[in-house]
């Protein structure tokens, strides 16, 4: 390294100064600090979900609950039915989880340890929230941020065994004045120039001091572990229409999907997850098939018609009008499902 821990945070605050990205969630450099459940939606919604799909339903809640308590008043399948589409339900359940507990406190606290306990707040989250909304030094450790630091270190560990190690890297450069705009601007730098794929070095304002471009093979770092392939399995889901409207029932609230408006299924039948409905008797049509990738297995969840004085079974539910789907916030495996099944029916 050719400059001391301080530069780099230096120049690497410099750069953000200028080229900050423009996102509904932050406040500009030099502005005063972003509201922290502004903060705290956006990177609940981040979790694992591009900026682009977050966008228009950062708008829409916001929009919609404007403040932590105006989301704890909400009632929780409403906010299931906002956050369809995103992914990761339990995310959503957690939401209204954690707006419920800082309501109680009357806002969000503004250390990591206390931040931390709130529902569904994790590290990351709570380091985030801490530096952003409040100021505070802390290490802000996500994606982006890891790929910079293992380039700039050149960390030869793979991943995740590396993460230790970043972190530690990842503090040792984070300054104790402006955490926030340094954790935001680390993002930017890994989301846009260092890029997981042909990072632009001859734009990187850290470029001078970074060890992975030293080694004239910077987009090798992070180094990750050879991935495993995911297992597959089939399912059955069920389209029972009638006047033109569709039986839907709601999943259990633990398990895959929890919560969620669905059609009834077969509680995918290789490696069941008990969240789904037993599988109903009687022969139907099979419309077609649907697949939709989980993060530990992919699904080919075949979509069968059955006749429309066919019993939609015990479990509770209720005929929604087929077009009106997009307003029962379907998860988007049974979204992709209503469209095949509409298309035909």
């Amino acid at each position: 390294m050719t400059a001391s821990m301080e530069t780099i945070s230096d120049k690497l605050l410099a750069w953000y100064d200028v080229h900050a990205r423009s996102l509904p969630w932050r406040a500009r450099p030099g502005s005063p600090l972003t509201d922290p459940y502004r903060v705290w939606l956006s990177e609940v919604m981040l979790q694992q979900t591009t900026v682009a799909a977050v966008k228009p339903y950062f708008a829409k809640f916001t929009e919609r609950w404007p403040s932590v308590e105006a989301l704890a008043q909400a009632p929780e399948e409403d906010v299931m039915a906002a956050w369809a589409g995103l992914g990761y339900y339990s995310r959503a359940r957690n939401l209204v989880k954690c707006a419920r507990a800082a309501a109680r406190m009357g806002g969000f606290p503004e250390t990591e340890v206390e931040l931390v306990k709130l529902p569904g707040v994790g590290a990351y989250t709570a380091a985030a929230i801490a530096a952003i909304a409040f100021g505070q030094r802390a290490v802000v450790v996500d994606a982006n941020v890891e790929r910079v630091v293992s380039r700039l270190f050149a960390i030869a560990q793979p991943l995740p065994a590396s993460r230790k190690t970043i972190r530690e890297k990842a503090g040792a450069i984070t300054p104790d004045d402006r955490a926030g705009d340094f954790a935001q601007a680390m993002m930017d730098l890994g989301a846009g120039i260092c890029a997981a794929r042909d990072p632009d070095c001859a734009l990187c304002p850290l470029a001078a001091d970074c060890q992975g471009y030293a080694s004239a093979d910077p987009a090798r770092f992070p180094i990750k572990a050879a991935k495993k392939a995911k297992p597959v399995r089939q399912g059955t889901a069920y389209w029972i229409a009638q006047g033109g409207k569709v039986w839907l029932v709601r999943r259990a609230d633990k398990g895959m999907l929890g919560g969620m408006r669905a059609f009834p299924d077969d509680g995918w039948r290789a490696g069941a997850d008990g969240s789904g409905t037993a599988p109903l008797a009687g022969e139907g049509e099979t419309l077609g098939i649907v697949r939709h990738s989980f993060t530990h297995f992919s699904l080919e969840m075949a979509v069968v018609k059955l006749d429309s004085d066919h019993s939609p079974g015990e479990q509770a539910g209720e005929w929604w009008p087929i077009d009106d789907l997009e307003s029962a916030g379907l998860p988007t495996l049974f979204a992709k499902a209503a469209s095949l099944a509409a298309a035909q029916d």
